[in-house]
């Protein structure tokens, strides 16, 4: 990971998210200083992880304001954003091996030179043995830390993890609590995560 990679203050203003008649988000404000560590907790049906949806771009607020630092945000493609999300799912691409799935966001950028970043995030999480495998061959917690490596090739300087650890056995989570800790420790990146478990917040 490279050092330009510190966190970024998260401003969500005045939000609201409506689905028709339902009211998903409302009118929600919070800001979020760069370098912490939040978790947004509740039951299920709450509106977290479509606030998470919007910061990451993957839903429109249909009224409010998000801003990344000093760069509003609101209506930016995901692709433009300083954020990468990990999901529950993985959501890893089944056709491609370890390597490539780790390096997919990279090349999308055009980046052409992607060896040296991939070969990093594969040692930070672990996977260096692994690369040249495809992600059903993988255990659950290793497919994870795939979806991790993935989302911190790209440099972001805010991550969201959308219930990162729900499938997980629960020694394997306690291993991915470590390693995010740590990840979060050594390079103050921003990270935001949705759970419904008060124990894992």
């Amino acid at each position: 990971m490279s050092t330009s990679s510190a966190g970024a203050d998260l401003r969500i203003i005045d939000c609201t998210k409506r689905f028709g008649d339902f009211v998903a988000v409302d009118d929600l404000t919070l800001t979020i200083p760069a370098g912490s560590f939040f978790a947004l907790l509740g039951p299920s049906g709450c509106g977290k992880t479509t606030t998470l949806r919007m910061v990451a771009g993957l839903e429109e607020p249909t009224a409010g304001s998000i801003l990344i630092g000093d760069q509003d945000v609101t209506w930016a493609k995901p692709y433009k954003r300083p954020v990468n999300t990990v999901f529950q799912s993985y959501a890893l691409f089944p056709h491609l091996d370890i390597y490539e799935n780790v390096a997919f966001g990279l090349k999308r950028q055009g980046k052409k030179d992607v060896g040296p970043q991939v070969d990093a995030m594969l040692e930070l999480t672990e996977l260096t043995g692994l690369a040249r495998r495809k992600p059903q061959q993988l255990s659950g917690g290793q497919q994870q830390r795939v979806a991790l490596a993935r989302a911190l090739a790209n440099d972001p300087k805010i991550l969201l993890l959308d219930e990162p650890f729900g499938a997980l056995d629960p020694g394997v989570r306690l291993d991915m609590h470590g390693l995010i800790t740590e990840l979060w420790a050594a390079h103050k990146l921003t990270i935001i995560m949705v759970t419904h478990d008060i124990k894992e917040a």
